[in-house]
């Protein structure tokens, strides 16, 4: 779509146009085309006028205005007038609002947790939401039912508390829809006994600085790739080093990723258990063996139901199930009957996803026939039905990129069963140490008005060839927090 930018000052908010573009038309690419705009084309023209912007929007042959006035020419405020006239003259043309309005991003929980933050009640903080920009109803109670998880969840923590995630990069297999960093541990087996060398490595180092510092670990998040890939005697290993090294004395959340029912054995389930996680993931994406072919998993669904059981029979009280809405070769139906399946399972946390293309998955290369946006997004209206039938709510959500329907991910939770981790990681609460390969650490200070991020390499090879930077990289977090105590 071509974008033309008329006024000068709006020259500096291509992203907003671009972002309000792919929401509402996605798909689309961006054009700046130096010439005025044709008569017919797609294209979208924004202007000032009178303390407004003005979008007028030509759309197949048909044009629709939108407009929307500001209080004054600051970066923030042009660039969300110019949101909503876009989004206005695109919705007349669409002749349809969108779940979401005209909020892009991927955290759409900041908003109202900022309004309660600043004392207005729940139900003002919806219905800003709903007025200023037309998030539907459904939607805007659910970012604020995570806002008030959010605000309960930044009011527990302390200053001198941080989460810490460790991963581990290797899966069995490499989904379709995959585009982690994850290594088939089949092709790279070599790798694995090195990894968790280098991995306990970083770990003692990072331990070593939060003691120093005198930092306590509120939560602990073991992900990946697929943690229960390794052996029983390397995760053995490599939880009772967290534990022995890591200053856990305020712990209250102990999760680890068990996922792929392939991956699952009473050997390992017991260590976890001997090693003090409290959490665990079993995560069977659907239920529909059809759809676990043509996504590249190994295992039926029934594999599924035998691994939560077993996790049940071994002592696990709080398991998370995630669903994934809108991948191939699934419909409405079987998305329905995947969630009532593990509805009758009762874990206490289910996260529905909508599927998202991202560059390097096999989705994305190969183009694989999936459910249009319509019925993915009738499949996310019924978890939101279902779950709430069933007791659940919501306590975290995020947006991203290429999904669709241009929908969400939502974390849901029996009562008192929230992972206090998923809500820091997403709402940016807390500082969070991530350690393996692909890890951010991300270092936040009070407030949140600055984060500082520090990578890993991405990839395991690279991971192990870059021991020293690794090691040396926990200097940083000294200085941040030594910063932070000066302030």
């Amino acid at each position: 779509m071509k974008l033309y930018m008329l006024a000068p000052p709006l020259s500096a908010h291509k992203y907003a146009a671009e972002q309000m573009m792919l929401t509402l038309f996605p798909g689309q690419h961006p054009e700046y085309p130096e010439t005025p705009p044709q008569p017919g084309e797609d294209s979208a023209a924004f202007s000032l006028e009178d303390n407004a912007v003005t979008a007028r929007v030509v759309w197949e042959g048909r044009e629709a205005l939108g407009r929307s006035p500001f209080q004054e020419p600051s970066y923030r405020e042009l660039a969300g007038a110019l949101k909503l006239a876009f989004y206005q003259a695109g919705t007349a043309l669409l002749g349809r609002e969108l779940p979401w309005g005209a909020l892009t991003g991927v955290r759409p929980v900041k908003l109202p947790t900022r309004d309660l933050r600043e004392g207005f009640s729940p139900k003002q903080a919806q219905a800003r939401l709903q007025e200023r920009y037309h998030v539907s109803p459904m939607r805007a109670q659910m970012a604020v039912d995570c806002a008030q998880a959010s605000r309960a969840a930044e009011l527990s923590l302390a200053p001198d508390q941080v989460s810490v995630y460790v991963g581990v990069p290797f899966c069995p297999t490499r989904c379709a829809y995959c585009s982690f960093v994850s290594a088939d541990v089949g092709k790279t087996l070599k790798l694995v006994d090195p990894y968790v060398e280098l991995l306990l490595e970083e770990l003692d180092a990072a331990a070593a600085v939060l003691r120093r510092l005198g930092l306590q670990v509120r939560s602990f998040y073991m992900g990946g790739g697929t943690p229960t890939v390794l052996s029983a005697p390397q995760l053995d290993r490599v939880l009772s080093a967290c534990r022995e090294k890591l200053p856990l004395a305020a712990c209250t959340e102990y999760t680890v990723e068990a996922g792929r029912p392939d991956t699952i054995t009473q050997e390992k389930l017991k260590v976890l258990k001997a090693c003090g996680v409290g959490r665990i993931s079993i995560n069977p994406q659907t239920l529909e063996d059809q759809v676990l072919e043509a996504i590249g998993r190994r295992h039926s669904s029934q594999d599924i139901i035998e691994a939560f059981e077993l996790a049940r029979a071994t002592g696990f009280d709080c398991i998370n199930m995630d669903l994934i809405a809108g991948l191939p070769q699934d419909n409405f139906y079987g998305f329905y009957a995947s969630l009532v399946r593990v509805l009758e399972l009762e874990p206490e946390n289910v996260t529905i996803h909508t599927l998202a293309l991202k560059k390097g998955s096999r989705l994305m290369e190969d183009g694989s026939a999936l459910p249009c946006g319509e019925e993915t997004a009738a499949m996310l209206d019924f978890s939101i039905e279902a779950l709430h039938g069933n007791g659940f709510r919501p306590y975290y959500l995020y947006r991203q990129k290429y999904m669709s329907g241009a929908l969400e991910n939502v974390g849901w939770t029996q009562p008192g069963r929230e992972s206090l981790y998923n809500i820091v990681m997403m709402e940016e609460l807390q500082s969070v140490l991530s350690l393996g390969a692909g890890g951010v650490t991300k270092l936040i200070r009070p407030g949140g008005q600055e984060i500082l991020r520090l990578a890993n390499p991405k990839y395991p090879q690279d991971y192990l060839s870059a021991r020293e930077k690794i090691l040396g990289q926990k200097a940083e977090l000294s200085a941040f927090f030594q910063g932070q105590e000066a302030l």
